[in-house]
């Protein structure tokens, strides 16, 4: 039996599966894991990446009538959702309840606990008063909501809908804790990948920025015959009276210089 947080008070029944069913479940949550699979190999952006888990999820978990996928920062004890995915526009609003209206409900108690998270009737559930039944109201009935998580590191969370009531049994939630495993593993890298290429572009433009910089040094010194750091200190001063960044004035004295030489050689 799967290991989940379960509405309390509601015990549905669990729904007997033919073979068929079984086997067509395990195909559909290989396709979603083989997406998975290949989702850092693309390179893409966390935003993209995010997109592709949630269609990936849909895909994976039996009874899913739309999914989501969140990002997740934790400062201190408090989680602070940076950005999130959806296969559908229901889930959007509902998501937008939950994260940015109320701070309530079964993704935010999924994330903090580390578990699994299912709900069979949300306008009945006691754990989200306030989230439960504007989400009923709109014909969603069935939440699984399950963390993201590397090690003891939340990175984020899968939700998936349904509007019919209790479309969550102990099937869907195994077959949607084999999907999240990996799917975390592979955003923990994206994550990753996504903030060395970050680093590598800002310390690329810090290196162009250096070299305009001391062109326009240059420019200064063969035009004043002062020291370095008297040049240096004279774009200081033009960049802090006009307010504009150091490299963009910079930037100016060297196009401005090639200008003039462009102008000489043609005279």
């Amino acid at each position: 039996m799967a290991d989940y947080d379960a509405q309390p008070g509601r015990a549905p029944e669990q729904p007997e599966l033919t073979d068929a069913q079984l086997q067509s479940d395990e195909v559909d949550l290989r396709a979603g894991l083989q997406g998975v699979a290949g989702i850092v190999a693309g390179g893409g952006k966390v935003s993209e990446i995010l997109h592709d888990l949630a269609d990936f999820a849909l895909r994976a978990i039996p009874g899913a009538d739309g999914t989501g996928a969140t990002l997740v920062r934790c400062v201190g004890d408090s989680l602070r959702v940076q950005t999130w995915a959806v296969t559908a526009q229901f889930v959007e609003e509902i998501d937008t309840v939950q994260y940015e209206d109320l701070d309530e409900g079964p993704c935010i108690t999924s994330m903090k606990s580390h578990r699994p998270v299912v709900s069979g009737s949300l306008g009945s559930d006691r754990r989200w008063p306030r989230f439960g039944g504007p989400v009923a109201r709109m014909g969603v009935h069935s939440v699984l909501a399950l963390p993201l998580v590397v090690g003891e590191q939340l990175i984020g969370a899968i939700n998936s809908y349904a509007h019919s009531r209790d479309a969550f049994a102990d099937h869907a939630v195994e077959l949607a804790s084999q999907f999240a495993t990996p799917a975390a593993v592979s955003l923990y890298n994206a994550q990753l990948l996504a903030g060395a290429r970050e680093h590598a572009e800002r310390l690329q433009r810090a290196l162009s920025s250096r070299a305009v910089i001391d062109q326009a040094i240059g420019i200064i010194r063969s035009r004043s015959g002062v020291s370095a750091e008297e040049a240096f200190e004279r774009l200081a001063r033009i960049s802090q009276n006009e307010n504009v960044k150091l490299h963009l004035v910079a930037d100016r004295i060297v196009q401005e210089a090639v200008r003039r030489a462009r102008l000489w050689q043609r005279s």
